[in-house]
């Protein structure tokens, strides 16, 4: 495995309680929306290098730094953006993020009080939305998960695991 296989795989295996039972009910990738910043980014970059034998001479190695650095701030904000996972498991909910250094956040399912999905209208449009947790803890490291796909369908994965686990009782509808 090279630099990029290294930095772009967060391994959330690692992360599991495998000895207790844990597995991975559903493994959250950011929806397409949030790299197509990088992608223009990157196309501008490459629009400044073809460019460059078309202006003056003093001015080639300007475009061409900027054009280097647009390139990597596109490479960062998408690899950012493919390391950040937020895993549902039969025993928790976490989120792993970072590129240099990784941070997580878990919270065990029985303390998930109330999960908001927030589908703004180009969520609605493009299929995505944010997950807001409520939990029993004042302050939290996991309360805002954005740019989640078919976020409808992820929140009631997250309701069947807590239902399965026993912790919830029956929903009483009237």
């Amino acid at each position: 495995m090279g630099l990029i296989g290294l930095l772009s795989d967060p391994k959330i295996g690692k992360h599991l309680l495998r000895d207790e039972g844990e597995v991975v009910v559903d493994e959250v990738l950011h929806h397409w929306i949030v790299y197509v910043r990088p992608v223009i980014e990157a196309v501008v970059a490459v629009a400044l290098v073809v460019a460059t034998p078309f202006v003056l001479v003093e001015l080639g190695g300007v475009l061409m730094l900027l054009a280097l650095a647009l390139l990597l701030h596109a490479t960062w904000c998408a690899l950012r953006e493919h390391r950040d996972r937020f895993v549902i498991t039969n025993m928790r909910v976490f989120r792993v993020h970072g590129v240099l250094s990784q941070q997580q956040a878990t919270m065990p399912l029985h303390r998930i009080l109330d999960i908001t999905v927030v589908k703004p209208l180009h969520g609605r449009l493009l299929g995505f939305g944010h997950f807001v947790f409520e939990s029993a803890a004042q302050e939290q490291g996991l309360r805002d998960i954005r740019y989640v796909g078919r976020a409808d369908e992820r929140d009631l994965a997250i309701q069947r695991v807590v239902q399965r686990s026993g912790l919830r009782g029956p929903r009483v509808v009237n």
